[in-house]
């Protein structure tokens, strides 16, 4: 979701100068820098920006340098002239002393505010429209390398969870062998019919194969929306968040340290994955 972009364009007498800078958001925050005689034009070039970039926190800015002998500000001779006898009248100074101190008070200048020409608005949208060609590219290839680490973590955390798979049935096996082992130290008769029934109620609260299951299809469904070619950034933190809920449960459930030092691993995994996740789109 972070880039930046930048282009110029000469005109005979101005330079035309866009910026755009993003950087990550939940949603389209942005912020506009111009000068005050292109404010009419705002929303307009906010709907260009906002239809091309979707989400981030964007700072854009249009700066117009004046190149030839056009100005649009000339100085207000009344008020300069009044500023300087107000100012010898209170303070001793030679006339380009009180000039200086003169043209710093307000309203020492006026602008003539002239409608936009129409070249030259279209010079400042050409100029929008490469920031943004750029902002998007630079877009695109962090998002290359985004695809290419959460592609690289999840064969990470399908291959801890083929693990945790593997290590079940050994799991289950020395969680039955810890509780025949309890019920023999205790040293009384019990009937072992019941006994089996109870062992089987306590093994399956323990099982995780719904769990295992779920969280396959997480991480397939995760890899199947992020080869789609649609902005799905919050749909993949949906995502992350139910691969994470059943990550949880296999380690509350797990009653095992080898399999609870994977499901470590796998969070550890996924935290990675929910850190990038604020850089997508």
């Amino acid at each position: 979701m972070t880039g930046f972009g930048k282009h110029v364009v000469q005109l005979p007498t101005k330079k035309i100068t866009v910026e755009l800078k993003s950087l990550n958001s939940k949603s389209l925050d942005l912020n506009a820098r111009m000068p005050p005689a292109y404010r009419e034009k705002e929303l307009e070039l906010r709907k260009v920006i906002a239809s091309a970039l979707l989400r981030g926190k964007i700072d854009f800015g249009l700066y117009v340098e004046i190149t030839g002998d056009e100005t649009s500000s000339e100085v207000n001779q009344a008020v300069v002239t009044q500023y300087i006898k107000q100012l010898r009248a209170i303070a001793d100074g030679d006339d380009l002393q009180l000039m200086e101190m003169a043209l710093r008070l307000p309203d020492t200048l006026k602008t003539d505010r002239d409608d936009i020409d129409k070249e030259e608005y279209k010079a400042i949208l050409q100029a929008l429209n490469e920031a943004l060609k750029e902002i998007q590219a630079f877009r695109s290839e962090e998002g290359r390398i985004l695809e290419n680490d959460f592609a690289a973590r999840l064969d990470t955390l399908k291959s801890l969870l083929q693990k945790v798979m593997a290590m079940d049935p050994e799991r289950l096996g020395a969680i039955r062998e810890r509780l025949d082992k309890a019920v023999a130290d205790l040293k009384v008769e019990i009937d072992a019919n019941r006994f089996e029934q109870e062992l089987m109620y306590y093994l399956e609260k323990f099982d995780i194969t719904e769990e295992k299951v779920r969280l396959e299809n997480h991480l397939n469904f995760f890899k199947e929306t992020m080869s789609s070619a649609h902005s799905n950034g919050k749909k993949l933190g949906f995502i992350s968040q139910e691969i994470g809920r059943e990550i949880n449960t296999i380690g509350s459930k797990a009653n095992y340290a080898p399999m609870q030092q994977l499901v470590v691993q796998m969070k550890d995994e996924l935290e990675k994955i929910k850190e990038q996740m604020l850089n997508v789109l």
